[in-house]
């Protein structure tokens, strides 16, 4: 039983070198997302336009579609109940 509690006290208490190998992992990862990041393909700024264009006027089409349908759908209801 007093085995136990020293390996769970160990366990818990970090010790300086554990810390020295997560600073040294954390620094890899950095260094690893860089490389990644330079392989990345950007898109150019004519595309990024155009989509977000697109993107605008679907939205607002959609909008003025589900407008419409709120509407007719409430005048509908607004029928039937009286």
């Amino acid at each position: 039983m007093a085995k136990e509690k020293t390996q769970k006290a160990k366990a818990e208490t970090p010790d300086k070198s554990s810390l020295a190998d997560k600073a040294k992992e954390f620094g890899e990862f950095f260094e690893q997302s860089k490389v990644e990041i330079k392989k990345v393909v950007w898109p150019s700024r004519k595309e990024v336009t155009a989509t977000s264009i697109a993107v605008l006027v679907l939205t607002i089409i959609l909008a003025i579609f589900l407008g419409l349908v709120d509407l007719g759908l409430s005048k509908l209801v607004q029928t039937i109940l009286s």
